[in-house]
């Protein structure tokens, strides 16, 4: 399972890393150029998450309805969203595969931290990708990539906040409503574990967390902002 693990992410991403940095000898860019490829390869699961994650806010209000509507027949609440989400067409677990993703991409960049920047052999090279002598663990010789960073863990744990922010669901009339609460509660839950977990681990987990959830709010304001032109066009 590991040695699959290693030869799916692992050794991919190490040699892109590797690749991009003899090309450019700033570690704290590469990770920069490997979290945009890394998006890129991924844009569309993402972008039909982040819409998943639109769609579903939006029906909050009619999943309100029914929920108060059948509040004494759970199997019939349940069907009732079943056929609601039919309806719109939309996953009500469509917007956990971002989370699903991104853990094995985290595990494996950690894992090509510890080897590529400890100084330590660098397994798995491909042929074609030149082998450094040695990889300066510095970004623009300021930050120490090897090491925790609070300051880019705090800005990650941010835009994580303002990410969950975007996609909360607005005044549905439903202050007790359990999903409602749960998500006020993930607004504040995911930050905070961003934060402790970029205190702990090297910044350049913390760096790539940041660029990757920079690009997820974008994409995010985008479609909020398509689908508004699109009411405005109406």
């Amino acid at each position: 399972m590991a040695h699959f693990f290693n030869e799916i992410l692992v050794y991919p991403l190490l040699n892109l890393l590797v690749y991009l940095y003899h090309f450019v000898p700033d570690i704290g860019i590469v990770i920069l150029l490997v979290t945009v490829v890394v998006r890129l390869v991924l844009l569309p699961s993402f972008h039909k998450s982040l819409k998943h994650q639109k769609a579903m806010t939006d029906l909050q209000p009619k999943m309100n309805e029914i929920k108060e509507k059948y509040k004494d027949n759970k199997e019939q609440q349940a069907k009732a969203l079943m056929e609601l989400y039919s309806v719109h067409k939309v996953n009500p677990m469509g917007s956990c595969l971002p989370l699903l993703i991104q853990l094995p991409i985290l595990i494996a960049l950690y894992q090509v931290f510890m080897q590529s920047l400890n100084g330590k052999e660098l397994l798995g090279l491909y042929a074609f990708v030149p082998r450094p002598e040695h990889i300066n663990p510095m970004f623009l010789n300021i930050v120490d990539m090897t090491k925790p960073n609070i300051i880019l863990a705090a800005i990650a744990a941010a835009l994580q906040f303002l990410q969950s922010k975007m996609t909360l669901p607005k005044n549905t009339g439903a202050k007790d409503d359990m999903a409602a609460m749960m998500s006020k509660q993930m607004l504040y839950i995911f930050p905070i574990m961003t934060l402790f977990i970029g205190m702990k681990l090297p910044a350049g987990l913390a760096w790539y967390w940041l660029v990757t959830t920079l690009f997820g709010v974008a994409q995010q304001y985008y479609i909020i902002r398509k689908e508004a032109k699109k009411l405005l066009a109406k």
